[in-house]
């Protein structure tokens, strides 16, 4: 009792010290500005960071490459090219089929997730706010429709791992709802930020060619092993296996992209505008040339967990938000919830603008830029903020709809591999479409790590934005710690009744 009074005293303490703060945004001073900009401008050189993880991706990236082309090659216009099936006896099926019988439907996948991820930049500008809206509505939609699907051509499991899907993400829009406009609404700065870069939006365009090129070894690989003589078991494994290896290539890729515009987006907002004689030459370059050398290492690191603890947080944030008052529930849940938050100190976005900035280890980054938030209030926005949720529905959205691109055309060739080949395919579609999303989301993490910095930063920039998103701030911060209070309260009354009960 005495260790949860003293908490929510010193979270309602903070609380009140990070309003006093933020109250009135004038009188904050632009000193963390002037220093960011002279160190930018001094340009100071860099050590190479997190090496060890930089030297394991290129290994598994070697090792993936030779893997995938002997399994491709085996099953290349000939059964058994390489004489493999013969150390797989033991699960040998006798099946005949080759590598070309399912390789263009894999390039089917890789085209549409190339048409979807382009669409959407070529849209940014006009439309970028209703696909969003259509993503976060239709998702469950879509998720439902395929679980039937699956149940139709009597693949239960499939159908029921949908149904759940579809119900979660039911189950988290209703949680959030409240919170989509301010999420959009940061969004569309984010949108605002990025089409005045057209530059980054090439390096997006880029990034996607070459996912494309590795995309082309990949599926020649997973196609072999769907050809395979080996039984279902041994496929699945193998596919398992190789989708790993192409769910951390594809995040490495974007969060390189990540870096890379942050990198333009924290410049901007630092010198007031990229027209500005402070403005350092070649910025585009430079932050490249960083993100592909002394920074990949860490980009290799964080690329590993992030994503996954990140949507994690956004699950367990739902479910603690509509809970009430069951106590059992709520504390199994916090249990979970103060976990997470400990891994995302050490293991989040944010850590990218850190990053491309002062090129910190990943871990580095991660902790200064989690306290940065907490120091100075912003957590609560970040907090209440969904947008990264939202982006992954987008995400979610153009996988699933190149996988039934996918689906459809196995089921008409190979009804027995419509699965196999549809959720591999699904996976193609999201990576190429994360690289599209993965541009506005950098524009979002640089705009919160500014405004956490100094927000006269964001004000120079777009004053209305700064105004709704201090609003927006104030009154999280006042939820914050109006909740810490009530809690307090309850916790008193309880230590009240239960001295008085004896009595």
């Amino acid at each position: 009792m005495n260790i949860s009074q003293s908490s929510y005293s010193s979270s309602s303490s903070s609380v009140n010290s990070a309003s006093v703060a933020t109250a009135d945004p004038n009188v904050i001073s632009s000193r963390r500005s002037a220093d960011s900009s002279q160190t930018l401008a001094s340009e100071p050189s860099r050590r190479w960071r997190d090496i060890f993880w930089l030297g394991v991706f290129l290994i598994q990236l070697v090792l993936m490459g030779c893997a995938l082309t002997v399994l491709g090659l085996n099953r290349f216009k000939k059964t058994d090219r390489l004489n493999i099936d013969r150390y797989t006896q033991r699960f040998l099926e006798n099946q005949r089929g080759l590598t070309e019988n399912y390789w263009p439907l894999y390039a089917l996948a890789g085209g549409v997730g190339t048409v979807l991820g382009w669409t959407w930049l070529l849209f940014l500008s006009s439309q970028a706010n209703h696909m969003m809206k259509v993503a976060v509505h239709i998702l469950t939609t879509y998720l439902a429709v395929i679980s039937v699907l699956l149940f139709w051509m009597e693949q239960f499991f499939w159908g029921v791992a949908f149904a759940i899907g579809a119900v979660l993400q039911f189950l988290y829009v209703i949680s959030v709802i409240d919170r989509l406009p301010f999420t959009m609404l940061v969004l569309q700065a984010a949108v605002k930020m990025v089409w005045s870069l057209r530059e980054v939006m090439r390096v997006a365009y880029a990034f996607m060619l070459i996912m494309l090129l590795w995309m082309g070894i990949w599926s020649f690989g997973a196609a072999g092993v769907v050809a395979s003589s080996i039984g279902d078991g041994g496929r699945w494994w193998l596919l398992v296996v190789l989708s790993i290896s192409l769910f951390w290539t594809g995040a490495v890729l974007c969060n390189t992209v990540h870096v890379i515009v942050s990198g333009m987006v924290f410049l901007v907002l630092i010198h007031g505008g990229r027209e500005a004689s402070s403005m350092p030459p070649n910025s585009l370059m430079k932050s490249l040339r960083y993100a592909v050398t002394t920074s990949f290492g860490s980009i290799c690191y964080g690329s590993l967990f992030t994503a996954a603890i990140r949507t994690l947080r956004w699950k367990i944030r739902g479910l603690r938000s509509k809970i009430g008052n069951n106590e059992c529930l709520l504390c199994c849940v916090d249990f979970l919830f103060h976990l997470v938050e400990t891994l995302v100190r050490f293991f989040n976005k944010y850590a990218y603008v850190q990053i491309a900035v002062s090129g910190k280890s990943f871990n580095h980054s991660a902790r200064d830029a989690w306290e940065l938030f907490q120091s100075t209030g912003v957590e609560a926005l970040v907090a209440y903020d969904c947008s990264g949720a939202v982006l992954l529905m987008g995400t979610l959205l153009g996988g699933l709809i190149t996988g039934t691109c996918s689906g459809i055309w196995t089921w008409i060739k190979y009804k027995d591999r419509v699965v196999m080949v549809g959720s591999t395919a699904m996976l193609m579609g999201m990576v190429l479409v994360g690289l599209a999303m993965v541009v506005v989301e950098s524009a979002v993490t640089s705009i919160y790590i500014c405004y956490a910095e100094d927000p006269l930063l964001i004000h120079r920039w777009d004053a209305e934005f700064f105004h709704q998103m201090s609003e927006m701030l104030h009154q999280r911060l006042q939820h914050r710690s109006s909740r810490a209070r009530e809690v307090l309260t309850h916790h008193r009354f309880d230590n009240h009744t239960q001295e008085t009960l004896p009595a």
